[in-house]
């Protein structure tokens, strides 16, 4: 430990260090559970090692590794995968992927649940997200069915356990090599800690609302057994929050005045809310009992719903399960619950700019990904982050610069705020692609402070120690505490460094043009 600190001590800008991930094609492992061109994903991976890249993430998906039926896992394919990884001296980020490929936005491939799970939706289809009017969503188990024995006797947290289990049984040489840098809990729709409310095969388009997703009979009974509780037998969930690509205006519901800000539209959007934390908790609990021991951190990922966050209800938030308010942080409570498992948080859309967004969405990206990124802080997390959307141009590598050290870099020491590390979506061959690919590497050395790649995360200040226990179950009450808003972390207006500063190929054409124009004054002076 002396020669760390020594080194650190000497060059104190690598506390400036931020580590970039980038993400693999969603298909990398083929619904066959077959790897998918090995030779030519070994050519893209040393190209990333290459271009200073730490290390890739990958969806592990339930519907291909235990496709053949209850707890006949198959992980040959992934072992392949990740020992590729390693090979090529990547880091690794692995997804417990307990959801559908399919039906969101980016989404290239489909990959199902297993389909002996969806079988019991054949004879059971409350075991599914339903709306309003009754639609179901396969894209994932309700989370009302959460301790429900559905499944030939297991619940569907046993199965998630079971499947981690098995995970960490089949990975246990990787996990002592101290491949993998954390375990991201799939917990919703696209992995995410949200209810799936805006479902582009289910007829959303954005800027919708999203619908709530609470109407099997499982969330129904929860809910009447909670307003039952409460002293109201008679209230039934909401019936006046519009449809899908509604406006919130023209909702009963989400209107200027309408329920949400009643006695019993704050019950529900509580209820609802409250809901989505227990379910993550509950499960991040068991990811955390089955990981014990292993070097490697567990991370859970919250949605960006940017899209309404600049009107009073924030309808499409609250259609996802974030009860989220100009007067209520409904970011904060899921962070504290994330605090008691040590859980990374990671966040999206850390590449958009307001003014990219239509005004017709009333979109305010910025402030959203300020507020959720400082609720992470405040409660002590490590707190991680990604692009919503592949974007190529420096401007969006500028703001995600901006959002992993919000306060710029400091040449002697640590930055006041500092992102724990950056997953780049995704792996391409457009990103390949000589011109985007100058760009990229351009980006991941001023991630890195302008320093070269790092081998070793111990230097940049990330410590992993054995996973220990989850601390005790913070009561409801106290996780709502979290709800009182406090002024998020102050951001500079720019960042310090930027991407168009360092980018080869922009150079190269400054200079071009430069010499080219020296030539034709060099030209003129000959003839005049």
């Amino acid at each position: 430990m002396q020669a760390r600190s020594q080194t650190i001590s000497t060059d104190p800008m690598l506390a400036n260090y931020v580590p970039v991930y980038v993400m693999l094609p969603l298909g990398v492992v083929t619904n066959d559970n077959v790897l998918e061109d090995r030779e030519g994903l070994e050519n893209q991976l040393r190209e990333l090692h290459a271009a200073g890249v730490d290390g890739v993430m990958v969806d592990v998906w339930w519907g291909i590794v235990e496709a053949k039926g209850p707890k006949k896992y198959d992980w040959s394919a992934y072992r392949t995968l990740f020992k590729l990884v390693q090979d090529c001296k990547l880091k690794l980020q692995a997804i417990m992927s307990f959801h559908q490929c399919g039906g969101n936005v980016g989404d290239s491939v489909f990959i199902p649940l297993p389909k002996w799970v969806l079988d019991v939706g054949n004879s059971n289809f409350n075991i599914f997200y339903t709306n309003h009017k009754g639609f179901k969503n396969k894209e994932c188990l309700s989370l009302g069915v959460d301790n429900q024995p559905l499944f030939h006797g297991r619940t569907p947290i046993q199965l998630y356990t079971d499947y981690m289990q098995s995970f960490r049984d089949n990975m246990e040489d990787f996990l002592e090599s101290e491949l993998f840098i954390d375990i991201e809990v799939g917990l919703g729709p696209a992995g995410e800690l949200r209810y799936p409310s805006y479902t582009e095969t289910m007829g959303w388009v954005f800027p919708g609302i999203g619908e709530f997703q609470c109407y099997d009979k499982y969330l129904k009974a929860d809910f009447k057994e909670a307003a039952a509780k409460a002293g109201h037998p008679e209230w039934e969930l909401p019936d006046n929050a519009g449809e899908t690509n509604d406006e919130p205006e023209s909702t009963e519901f989400f209107k200027s005045g309408g329920t949400y800000q009643t006695e019993k539209g704050k019950f529900f959007l509580t209820w609802y809310s409250n809901r989505l934390l227990t379910h993550g908790d509950e499960i991040l609990d068991e990811a955390n009992n089955v990981f014990l021991g292993c070097k490697v951190k567990l991370a859970a990922k919250v949605a960006g719903i940017h899209w309404w966050y600049k009107t009073e209800s924030h309808a499409a938030e609250l259609t996802s399960g974030y009860y989220n308010l100009d007067h209520r942080d409904g970011y904060r409570p899921i962070a504290k619950m994330l605090s008691r498992h040590k859980a990374i948080l990671n966040f999206t859309c850390l590449e958009m700019r307001n003014h990219e967004q239509p005004a017709e969405a009333k979109s305010g990206v910025q402030e959203l990904v300020q507020r959720v990124l400082s609720g992470g802080w405040m409660e002590n997390l490590e707190v991680a982050g990604e692009n919503a959307l592949s974007r190529y141009d420096h401007e969006a590598y500028d703001q995600i610069l901006l959002n992993a050290r919000p306060n710029g870099v400091n040449k002697w020491g640590a930055p006041t705020l500092k992102m724990y590390g950056v997953t780049y979506l995704r792996l391409s061959e457009k990103l390949l692609q000589q011109t985007n690919f100058d760009i990229f590497k351009a980006f991941v050395r001023k991630m890195h402070a302008d320093l070269d790649y790092c081998p070793d995360p111990e230097r940049y200040n990330h410590f992993t120690i054995p996973m220990e226990r989850s601390e005790p179950k913070i009561p409801m009450k106290a996780l709502l505490e979290a709800t009182k808003p406090m002024s998020p972390y102050p951001w500079y207006k720019e960042i310090d460094i930027i991407v168009s500063d360092a980018t080869g190929f922009l150079r190269h054409i400054v200079t071009t043009i430069l010499r080219v124009f020296k030539l034709k004054t060099k030209s003129k002076k000959l003839y005049d």
